[in-house]
């Protein structure tokens, strides 16, 4: 299920049995929660939006995931920087049918990308909602993010749908930048 994330992280830690820490976020309404349930094999069918945060614990490979799934609402914001501290991976969930607000996720995940703490961790988007017909494909996502100028971290853009589980399981390859 994480064997993308997996690759990278054998990169990072030297040995597989630590814990890892991924930092989920992104908009209100992009996905983040249903996402995370669908990684952790759970029922999909009852969510509500996230006020505060999650948090799931997953065995993968000899490796324990802790996910951080933090609210997305904009009074919450702020508070994502208190969860920055020793992330191994950051995962930002985009609503790709939701083109209204890709100004605004777009400048959240540059806001991130410039964060001290955040230096240098690997990046994984998701472009959530690909089962809606208005879902904009990850490529114009990627360029109208300018993903492309990306050079300080490895990062990739996955097409998803949090809710089918489609392009939930994510390949990345060792040390690659998209």
């Amino acid at each position: 299920m994480f064997k993308g994330l997996l690759s990278i992280l054998r990169k990072l830690k030297s040995a597989p049995d630590q814990e890892v820490r991924i930092l989920l976020l992104g908009l209100d309404n992009a996905g983040k929660t249903t996402l995370l349930k669908q990684l952790a094999s759970e029922d999909i069918s009852h969510i509500t939006p996230t006020q505060g945060f999650n948090i799931k614990s997953v065995q993968s490979q000899g490796f324990k995931l802790n996910v951080w799934d933090i609210g997305g609402q904009r009074k919450i914001r702020p508070y994502w920087r208190n969860y920055f501290e020793n992330t191994d991976i950051l995962i930002y969930v985009i609503d790709s049918a939701d083109r209204k607000r890709f100004e605004e996720t777009g400048q959240e995940l540059a806001e991130l990308l410039e964060e001290e703490k955040l230096s240098c961790v690997p990046v994984l988007i998701f472009a959530n909602k690909q089962d809606l017909l208005t879902a904009a494909p990850a490529s114009e996502i990627a360029e109208g993010l300018n993903l492309h100028t990306i050079r300080d971290r490895v990062w990739q853009i996955q097409s998803c749908s949090a809710l089918t589980g489609e392009g939930v399981q994510v390949r990345l390859l060792e040390g690659s930048v998209t």
